[in-house]
């Protein structure tokens, strides 16, 4: 209680405050405007946080995270353009809503959903991390390679329409984890006579690039392509009511926990992330709809079931994250950045090394929750009229921010060649249908990885068989054996 006490005391502080409330501002900001993604956000911001104290940096990011994913149903309310791909969802009633001239009680219903589906889900957090974190520690390095092949071999199957592209992304995010020097020889390992390549590619400058400049390549390509398009605002029926009554919030609420539910699972599942989560949410609740839900023709409860479950998914996400060190979700492997920037390894031992930072965290996502619920709540005509402001607008400024956050991790131009060519590939790999998420959370579990597998080999004594001797590694191992040949069955999409 005393370690609570504290963490909450450093949580509550103006600065840590004030670290959400610009989180969040910031996050409402990304997620309003079409195209810009939580993860992209996530990484541009993350080297804001270098002159921050650990639990204000790690609030900040927290804040543009939830904020990012409320914000994105603006865009999906009133443009039918969701600012998030796990807004997509939002579209199927949230437009429709808003032809009808109740974008406001749409918009009320996306934000309350939203914060309610947050703090359940981060409630959970703080419940189940801790619990599984002790699990954890009994587990050995046999164990732990088999968690994080069955990660990757899920992951690789969900991310893409291709499972083998999928494989193929996150084995290049492992071997481009293993340049630098090696851990146990201290042997230069594909580093080309570049000095600067010896402690590896820069974090940052993989997330930055991969994320963000590759997001900006995307929308250029776009907005070529979208030249004389109309604008899909035209239209709109007169608002004649904007208020949501307390009939409204009792008809909605089962869906909003039921699909709290669904986001929270989806959270947990390494692989799965917000847009599947969200997505098999409104799939779910239309299954079960009522006799006279309109699901699809402009109903609340379809943007309850979208927001809900997609604003769940991130604090569950934590859950692998603080318990064994393993990202759910590409923004969870983002915030691994953020957490290594500040001298934290994530990880079962985080609850013991450091108790006060975790308690800490814990408060501010509350925190975090109820200021989005009135930042949100105060700035809804506001941040709806972000919408209108054009892409070539946005775009260099996101470019510069790259840059600059790049060049302040090492100082040196090396990490913005570095950023720029790996935004490049991801443009390719994207182009061509790999999985960027997938080369991502590979590329940021790599060193753990070849660390267990290396441990694994010796305790097993390089023999294949004695893999046996751990039955939770072989329930791992079949766990992937079996993802992988349900997801290469012809129809699996």
């Amino acid at each position: 209680m005393e370690i609570f006490l504290e963490g909450a005391a450093d949580a509550l502080t103006l600065a840590s405050i004030v670290s959400v409330i610009g989180g969040i501002l910031l996050g409402y900001l990304v997620g309003v405007l079409p195209g810009l993604s939580r993860p992209a956000a996530l990484s541009v911001a993350v080297p804001l946080t270098y002159s921050m104290s650990p639990i204000g940096a790690i609030a900040f990011l927290v804040g543009v995270t939830k904020a990012s994913a409320a914000g994105g149903a603006t865009g999906a309310i009133l443009l039918n353009t969701p600012g998030e791909p796990s807004s997509t969802a939002t579209t199927f009633d949230g437009y429709p809503l808003a032809k009808k001239g109740q974008a406001t009680r749409a918009l009320k219903t996306a934000l309350y959903s939203s914060v309610f589906g947050d703090l359940v889900a981060t409630l959970v957090l703080i419940l189940l991390a801790a619990s599984l974190a002790r699990f954890a520690l009994k587990m050995g390095p046999v164990e732990m390679t088999s968690v994080m092949i069955f990660a990757l071999s899920f992951i690789a199957a969900l991310s893409g329409t291709s499972l083998s592209r999928g494989i193929i992304s996150g084995v290049l995010g492992l071997f481009l984890s293993t340049v630098g020097l090696d851990p146990e020889s201290a042997t230069p390992r594909m580093t080309f006579g570049f000095i600067e390549l010896f402690d590896g590619i820069p974090l940052i400058a993989a997330t930055v690039g991969m994320l963000a400049f590759t997001e900006m390549l995307v929308q250029v390509q776009a907005l070529f392509a979208a030249k004389g398009k109309i604008s899909a605002t035209s239209g709109f029926a007169p608002e004649t009511d904007k208020n949501l009554r307390f009939s409204d919030l009792k008809r909605v609420f089962p869906v909003t926990l039921r699909a709290t539910g669904i986001g929270i699972g989806a959270g947990i599942i390494p692989g799965l992330g917000p847009t599947i989560g969200a997505l098999l949410s409104y799939a779910i609740n239309k299954r079960l709809a009522r006799p006279g839900d309109t699901y699809g023709e402009g109903d609340l409860k379809g943007v309850a079931a979208s927001e809900a479950a997609d604003n769940a998914v991130l604090p569950a996400s934590l859950i692998p994250l603080f318990a064994i060190g393993l990202p759910g979700s590409v923004s969870a492997a983002i915030l691994v950045s953020a957490f290594m920037l500040h001298g934290v390894q994530p990880g079962p031992l985080v609850f013991d090394q450091h108790p006060r930072l975790i308690y800490g965290i814990y408060v501010s996502m509350i925190v975090a929750s109820l200021v989005m619920l009135m930042v949100g709540r105060l700035g809804l005509t506001l941040f709806a009229r972000v919408t209108l402001v054009p892409p070539r607008l946005i775009i260099p400024f996101v470019v510069l921010f790259c840059v600059i956050g790049t060049y302040l991790e090492r100082d040196t131009a090396f990490s913005v060649f570095a950023m720029l060519a790996l935004g490049f590939l991801g443009f390719a790999m994207q182009r061509y249908g790999y999985s960027v998420v997938t080369f991502l959370i590979g590329f940021v579990i790599g060193p753990l990885f070849e660390l267990s597998l290396r441990q694994a080999l010796i305790v097993t004594n390089h023999s294949p068989l004695a893999v046996f001797d751990h039955p939770i590694a072989v329930g791992f191992l079949l766990a992937a054996l079996a993802a992988i040949v349900l997801f290469l069955r012809p129809g699996r999409q």
